[in-house]
């Protein structure tokens, strides 16, 4: 082991725990264990793959509270937060386990012959996990490359490893042969750098910032690895004047200021139509400052604090203390806090108002028209989620259509479910996770034709 990483508590930046740090020989000697685990589970009945994953979801399912408080404690998320988190790992797993028994090829029609398509698992897989959402995306990848027959190591963020760490305890609890789910903390340059460059691992599932997606895209392509990423967003909540406006504006603070706005599907470019701009104002104003921010582990609060010191210093880079705007409150003393910040006045392309603040400020810009909505909301390098607020369907339909993202919502701000797909366009990403075929992510497609012709003289 290289080195020790140390796990602070972002509420109170007190030591939450030290976690030995992987080394390229920890990696290769894991990536030998999880090819020889992966070959006998490749090789195991469907019916018994299912059955050891449901047996994984329902081990995490018993577990949820104490995972919910190691995520409080290692990540600062609010305690509903972490709850929902851990019982998203326990769904995502029963979820995956129903596809391991459905994970069909087909029979095309051709002739002189059958042909058919086999889906078969690509090996070893390395999913590279991020800090803001630890358990859940972590998740995203695991329990379908598991229930497509496949190994996994996974490796989570430096800062947030504990959770990682108990999953893979739970997992063999649970029955998992071991090697086959494996969690090597490590630094990004070191033991995420071996996992990448690893010719053992087939795939890499990475979240993260954009700017690492690329390194690791270039460095996947030297051996045409697979790989899918997961990466920024810079998300429009568009507000027409026929929307309702008060639901609009209610709803709002919530889509940029959970989990402290370090989200990458975070609504943090709210654009709202000139007509009615001031009284969305008006109403925006009490709805932000009314946001609880405080102790994570209270029931009562709505927002805790930013991941790191690193983070609060970028986050107050982009906020200058002059600013005009909307501004809640947060505690004082110990822990990385920023408050909740809504910035207007901004030009639209302001630095707040098209990169990725990763912290809890939005921005409020104006657009006079649906095509300047659609202007303004494609005015970004980045296309991962958004919402749209309108009463006329045509619209909404024309506007969901023209708005360059991958997940939409309408009158609302959902964005994730682990029935339906989720990814991005432009540098918000590349593949798709979750949804029905995220088990076809994770196999090779081997077509088969098998001759029906006489070969008799």
């Amino acid at each position: 082991m290289l080195d020790e990483l140390e796990v602070l508590n972002p509420a109170t930046e007190e030591v939450v725990a030290t976690v030995p740090g992987a080394t390229a020989e920890d990696v290769d000697a894991a990536v030998v264990r999880a090819t020889h685990a992966g070959r006998a589970w490749a090789a195991a009945a469907p019916a018994d793959r299912a059955r050891l994953l449901r047996r994984f979801a329902a081990t995490v399912d018993e577990h949820i509270e104490e995972l919910a408080r190691l995520e409080v404690r290692e990540a600062g998320h609010t305690i509903g937060n972490a709850r929902w988190e851990a019982g998203n790992v326990r769904d995502l797993l029963d979820y995956a386990a129903g596809g391991v028994e459905r994970l069909n090829g087909r029979q095309i029609p051709v002739p002189g012959g059958l042909d058919i398509t086999l889906l078969e698992p690509l090996g070893v897989v390395g999913v590279i996990a991020p800090w803001n959402f630890p358990m859940p995306i972590a998740a995203w990848g695991t329990a379908p490359a598991l229930a497509a027959g496949n190994a996994v190591i996974l490796k989570p963020a430096e800062t947030t490893p504990l959770t990682a760490l108990r999953l893979a305890e739970l997992a063999l609890a649970a029955g998992l042969p071991e090697g086959l789910f494996q969690v090597l903390p490590g630094r990004g340059d070191v033991a995420g750098d071996a996992l990448v460059r690893h010719p053992g691992v087939a795939k890499i599932v990475f979240t993260g910032s954009t700017r690492v997606g690329k390194r690791i895209m270039s460095l996947c392509a030297d051996r045409v690895k697979r790989v899918t990423l997961e990466l920024g967003g810079k998300s429009p909540n568009i507000v027409f004047a026929d929307a309702d406006v008060e639901a609009a504006a209610l709803s709002a603070p919530m889509s940029f200021l959970d989990n402290s706005g370090q989200d990458c599907c975070a609504r943090t470019r709210i654009l709202v139509q000139s007509s009615v701009y001031d009284r969305f104002l008006e109403l925006l104003g009490p709805a932000v400052r009314s946001v609880v921010v405080g102790d994570p582990a209270d029931e009562k609060t709505q927002m805790g604090p930013l991941i790191s010191k690193t983070q609060l210093e970028r986050v107050r880079a982009y906020v200058p203390d002059d600013a005009p705007g909307i501004r809640g409150t947060a505690p004082t003393g110990p822990g990385f806090w920023f408050p909740p910040t809504v910035l207007t006045g901004l030009a639209a392309d302001a630095p707040a108002a098209v990169e990725e603040v990763f912290g809890p400020v939005a921005v409020v810009v104006p657009f006079d028209d649906e095509a300047d909505a659609v202007r303004l909301a494609n005015a970004t390098d980045y296309g991962l989620s958004g919402s749209i607020w309108t009463r006329d369907v045509g619209r909404a339909l024309r506007v969901s259509g023209a708005v360059a993202a991958g997940n939409l919502s309408v009158n609302s701000h959902s964005s994730v479910r682990y029935w339906t797909p989720f990814g991005g366009y432009k540098q918000s990403g590349l593949g798709r996770e979750l949804g029905p075929d995220a088990l076809t992510a994770f196999t090779e497609t081997k077509n088969v034709f098998i001759s029906t012709e006489s070969t008799e003289a």
